[in-house]
């Protein structure tokens, strides 16, 4: 049986890959029992990897929730496992990017907007369609969406259901660039790898500062920083030596 999540690491980065193409990666219960393992295992990697990508093969990132399979009666572990999933990947002490070409639908979306870096193909088309088929989110979307762009700007896509290209979520903030689809993967890469220069301590300190400091006011988050900022990094006293030198 083929695996529906491809994992790849090379020198600190792990790349993640939706593998049912010919299904445009639709997210089925079984993918993402495959996908919560990759992420609770990169979990517990600190050491060895210092950045995640998240992309899908073929030609697209991943068309939704698999409605198929919720008509076959698939059925994940438990009734959130899914919502859960996203938690968990949004929990990730790592960076993780999502690399978006082709469809990026609902459930797709949801899925991408737990990753804390989006960069976009022209080809990517990106949309909330939950009221096409009459049905409401759960995996996230009314909390992630309004934090990502705004409330007007999330209200409008959710309401409306419009597709958004590539270029347009970069131009309204849900993705950080939109670039050629053939530079997609070496563009999400680099990203990476800018990252992976810096301290993997201090890329996991700001991702845990910056997340867990959304949930308070500006005066409780600037207290929640000053008390829980894990300080000087393993790895300062070496730094310091090549900046001199």
């Amino acid at each position: 049986m083929n695996e529906l999540v491809l994992r790849e690491d090379q020198d600190g980065l792990a790349i993640l890959t939706l593998n049912r193409p010919d299904a445009l990666n639709a997210l089925s219960p079984s993918l993402f029992v495959e996908l919560r393992q990759h992420i609770d295992s990169i979990a517990g990697q600190t050491e060895e990897i210092g950045c995640v990508i998240l992309c899908g093969k073929g030609r697209s990132f991943s068309a939704g929730n698999d409605l198929k399979a919720i008509q076959t009666g698939e059925v994940a572990p438990s009734r959130h496992f899914q919502a859960e999933t996203l938690d968990a990947i949004e929990s990730l002490p790592q960076p993780v990017i999502a690399a978006v070409h082709g469809h990026c639908y609902t459930g797709s979306l949801e899925l991408a907007l737990a990753c804390d870096l989006m960069v976009t193909a022209e080809s990517a088309k990106l949309a909330d369609t939950h009221g096409k088929w009459g049905m409401s989110p759960t995996w996230g979307m009314s909390q992630r969406l309004p934090r990502r762009i705004g409330l007007l700007a999330a209200k409008e896509m959710m309401f409306s259901g419009r597709v958004v290209s590539g270029a347009q979520a970069a131009a309204i903030g849900l993705a950080n660039r939109c670039v050629p689809d053939a530079e997609l993967m070496s563009a999400a890469v680099a990203m990476a790898r800018d990252f992976l220069q810096n301290s993997w301590f201090t890329l996991r300190a700001d991702k845990m500062l910056v997340n867990q400091g959304l949930n308070y006011t500006l005066a409780e988050g600037l207290a929640f920083e000053r008390k829980n900022s894990p300080g000087r990094g393993p790895d300062l006293e070496e730094r310091l030596k090549q900046f001199g030198s």
